[in-house]
């Protein structure tokens, strides 16, 4: 099962290097990323070849951070398709911890969203939104 990372960061230069650097020298690939900072906080959002490693470089480092399981979701490249299924995990009470697009094909943006139950996040979408799925 994928896991997501979001990672607290100290928005200032070297902050990413140091984390990424300490992963490498753990073995631990970085496949997706993403990051964010505003004022004095970023964040990273990530994905990683593997998670029980990841956890302990994160924990070692001192970084807050959250996790959850993540599900990849089909949403339509348009005006309003993120809010299409944002709305439907809200419905179902699904908290939404993270989200990193991972790929695009025609009229399709390829989501990975880290929830607190995939469970609940598979049965609020349609089985074509499943990525792979129709």
């Amino acid at each position: 099962m994928h896991r997501q990372f979001v990672v607290q960061l100290d928005n200032r230069p070297g902050e990413l290097a140091h984390l990424a650097r300490a992963l490498g020298e753990r073995g631990v690939d970085i496949t997706e990323i993403a990051c964010a900072g505003t004022g004095p906080i970023a964040c990273a959002f990530m994905t990683t070849s593997n998670i029980e490693d990841a956890r302990q470089v994160l924990k070692g480092l001192g970084h807050e951070f959250i996790e959850g399981q993540t599900i990849v979701v089909d949403v339509i490249d348009k005006p309003g398709g993120l809010a299409e299924v944002a709305e439907k995990f809200a419905k179902a009470g699904v908290n939404i911890l993270s989200t990193l697009t991972v790929g695009r094909r025609a009229g399709v943006v390829e989501m990975a969203f880290a929830v607190d139950d995939a469970e609940k996040a598979k049965a609020a979408l349609t089985p074509c939104q499943l990525a792979g799925v129709g």
